[in-house]
């Protein structure tokens, strides 16, 4: 799948716990399997624990320091 700017995969909070290859990955090359599921750790959301794709998105948008 192909990421836009403002989408979860490329946001700062998008499993920002446990940086890992794969979320690096998905960060320089705008791309991520449809089956990726991550956390999102932003301040707003963390007590809710909420699993999310690359492509979902909030207003809490943070974007990703490039790798």
């Amino acid at each position: 799948m192909q990421i836009s700017n403002g989408q979860c995969g490329l946001c700062s909070h998008f499993g920002e716990t446990h940086r890992d290859n794969n979320l690096i990955s998905i960060v320089t090359s705008h791309q991520a399997e449809a089956t990726v599921v991550d956390e999102c750790g932003h301040p707003k959301h963390a007590s809710l624990h909420l699993k999310v794709t690359p492509i979902s998105g909030c207003d809490g948008f943070s974007p990703a320091a490039a790798a």
